[in-house]
Formats: C-alpha cells, sequence, structure tokens
C-alpha cells in the first residue's frame, strides 16, 4: 500500500487554484484536497510521507487525444512493444493518458494496428506509462482533396459495415474518427453512429453550409483547427468559421507555433473558451528525436528544428510535447494556467467519457497528476500514485 501527501505545491482544481496546497493520495486515488491547515491536520493523525512541491504547479496528468507516436514509435507500427515505449516516454512531457491515433493506410495495415492496441491495453501497467483510453481513427475516411500528411492511395468512403468492423477489431476502443462531411455515405454513417463514436470535421473540403450541416447531425469536433480544412473568407467562412461560431462544437489545437500562428491560436481561444478547446500534439515518431529522416504512414518525413514535412513541403504532424504545447497556448493567449490547465486534461476526459476517473484533481479520481515549474517543465509525473521524477 502507498500513501503520501503532495505538500506546498499550487494546485489546479475544478473548484479554483489553491495557492499553498496538498494532494493526499492512497495507492492509485486522490483521497483529500485542501490548503496547508488542512494537510497539517491530516498528517498529524499518523506518520504519513510527504512529497514536498516545492511551491511548483500541481495539475491533473495531461490527456493527450491526437497523438500518432514520438519516441521512435508510431501506433501503425503494430508493435507492443513500441506502444510500451511510447507510454513510458510520454510521462516525461506530464501526458499520463492518450488516445493511439491511427492513418489512413491499407485496410490490413489499420486493422493489424487496431488489434495490437487493443491487446496491448488490456495488458498495460497503468503505473508505469501513459494509459491508452481509447483509439482515435484518422482517416481513411477523409477526403483525397485535404490528405495532408495522409496517404491520398488509401482514402476510403465511410460506411457503417466498415467502422463496426473497425471497432470490433478494436475491442470499442474507437473513441474519435476525423471524417470528411462532405464526401459519400458520410451523412448516414454520422447518424446512424453519432451516438457510438465522436464524429470529428476534419481533412476535408467541406463548405461552411456543408460543416453546419454535420453539426447539425451529430459532429461534435474540429480536427486540428487551422490545419486540412477550408479556410475563413468573409464571404464564404469554411469550416473555420463554422468552428468558430458553433457553441457546442469543441476544437483541437497543435499549438507548436508551426501550424498555426500565434494570433490563429489566441482568436479560437478567445472565441470558443477554455471549455471547448483541446490541446493536442498530433506527434509522430520524430517528437523526442534528432532531426533526420523518418517514416510516416509510409511517407518520407524530413524533421527540422520544430517543423516535420513531407518531401512536398506539407506538414507532417509535429514533434510537440504537451507540456510545450501548454507553456505555448499561456504565450499565445496571455491567459493563465488557472482557466488554461482544463485544455490539457478536463475537456478531453468529459468528451470521451471518463471524467469520473480522469482529468481533474479530486477526490475519488486516479492519481493522475503533472508538476511543472514556471516555464511548464516536467519535474514529476505521477501515474495511479506511482512517483516518477524527471
Amino acid at each position: 500500500m502507498s500513501e503520501y501527501v503532495i505538500s506546498n505545491g499550487k494546485v489546479y482544481t475544478e473548484d479554483g487554484t489553491i495557492e499553498n496546497g496538498f494532494v493526499h493520495i492512497k495507492d492509485d486515488k486522490i483521497v483529500d484536497v485542501g490548503e496547508r491547515a488542512l494537510q497539517n491536520h491530516t498528517v498529524t493523525k499518523r506518520e504519513i510521507k510527504l512529497v514536498d512541491a516545492c511551491g511548483q504547479h500541481v495539475l491533473p496528468g495531461f490527456i493527450d487525444i491526437h497523438i500518432h507516436g514520438g519516441y521512435g514509435e508510431d501506433a501503425m507500427d503494430a508493435s507492443s512493444e513500441g506502444l510500451q515505449h511510447l507510454a513510458e516516454s510520454l510521462l516525461s512531457e506530464g501526458a499520463t493518458s492518450f488516445l493511439a491515433t491511427t492513418m489512413t493506410q491499407s485496410t490490413d495495415n489499420i486493422e493489424r494496428a487496431l488489434k495490437t492496441i487493443a491487446t496491448y491495453q488490456q495488458q498495460q501497467d497503468e503505473t508505469r506509462a501513459a494509459e491508452i483510453v481509447g483509439v482515435h481513427l484518422e482517416g481513411p475516411f477523409i477526403s483525397e482533396h485535404k490528405v495532408g500528411a495522409q496517404h491520398p492511395k488509401y482514402v476510403q468512403r465511410p460506411s457503417v459495415d466498415k467502422i463496426n468492423k473497425f471497432q470490433k477489431i478494436a475491442n470499442g476502443l474507437i473513441k474519435i474518427m476525423t471524417f470528411a462531411p462532405e464526401v459519400e455515405g458520410s451523412k448516414e454513417t454520422l447518424m446512424a453512429m453519432k451516438d457510438d463514436i465522436i464524429f470529428s470535421i476534419g481533412h476535408t473540403v467541406a463548405t461552411f453550409e456543408q460543416a453546419n450541416e454535420a453539426i447539425s447531425n451529430g459532429a461534435k469536433h474540429i480536427t486540428h483547427l487551422y490545419n486540412a480544412a477550408t479556410g475563413f473568407q468573409h464571404r464564404e467562412p469554411g469550416v473555420f468559421g463554422a468552428a468558430w461560431i458553433n457553441n457546442g462544437l469543441n476544437t483541437e489545437m497543435i499549438v507548436d507555433g508551426v501550424h498555426s500562428h500565434p494570433a490563429s491560436v489566441a482568436i479560437a481561444y478567445r472565441l470558443k473558451g477554455n471549455q471547448h478547446c483541446y490541446l493536442i500534439t498530433d506527434a509522430m515518431r520524430a517528437k523526442g528525436m534528432p532531426d533526420g529522416r523518418y517514416d510516416l504512414g509510409g511517407q518520407d518525413v524530413i524533421v527540422k528544428g520544430k517543423e516535420a514535412r513531407l518531401t512536398n513541403g506539407a506538414l507532417a504532424g509535429s514533434i510537440l510535447k504537451m507540456n510545450e504545447g501548454l507553456h505555448n497556448l499561456m504565450e499565445f493567449t496571455g491567459d493563465s494556467l488557472d482557466h488554461l490547465w482544463r485544455v490539457t486534461s478536463l475537456n478531453q476526459a468529459i468528451a470521451i467519457g471518463i471524467d469520473d476517473v480522469k482529468g481533474s484533481i479530486k477526490i475519488g479520481k486516479d492519481a493522475d497528476i503533472a508538476m511543472l515549474d514556471d516555464e511548464c517543465r516536467v519535474t514529476t509525473t505521477i501515474k495511479k500514485g506511482e512517483i516518477h521524477h524527471f
């Protein structure tokens, strides 16, 4: 049995920020949260280990709902060992849960990846590594006219039968599916399956009207806002305009300063607010690796500095870490962690239906916690009560 109290930290909760707070952890759960005065009362009852946060920021562990890979690994490799290495490495950036994200490849390759993810997920050690809590199916049901770094050869049209087959192989883990609402079969599939999977508009040439129709039919998310979709024009607001004005629509953003201008991020955040944005990485295998040549979905990617691009110049995912994205988000928007913390965790947990156990520092939830300094550098990540120092 493991029991300890994190003390002397700035603790971010759903009820507000506790400037000098504590978090009491027993085994893998949070059993108490409060101010230092209460902590003194708690720990004097019996000898309990104290973990000094040294005034750092104590946040819920990050949840990345769109990540293909990193640290030399990719979900499409269909390797349990690769998933384990990726999951262990993600703790270093404060990520404690993620959706393993697939790509537009052959049906056989997607099915192999889904089967491997499902098998790994059933056996994963939830204290040793970030936890796979589902799958984001990014493709193959997209537009061939906005493939981005997806492979155009393998683009398909959606159908209930195809998605049900993928879902069966994935053991029900598919939580989000990126789709182009304008392509044949999308409307029917969306209306039939909107209660089972989150349909996220992306890799699309949909008009403003087509995007709004999809939203009225049950689409709930926008995949990596500002990338691989129709831009805003004053006479044709496009997918971006639809994202801005639909209050119930939640938007992913890759906040690396490459995929979107800082001002564009600030505009989206101002319009959507801190309850309708998700910080994602959309990272590929080169995250955490040196500059060089890498593979993404069977295509060569050149990584240099902060950019990952196909040989034709198209952006190919990112090499962003979640803690870096949070630091950028603070800088780009001018907002503070008091409001921005939920963009990394609680919003995601609510969306995929795990907010009863994850997404915030609250009594009864899993002890998934990230401790950061003022520069958003991760010093400690706690996964189901297990402490990992960096």
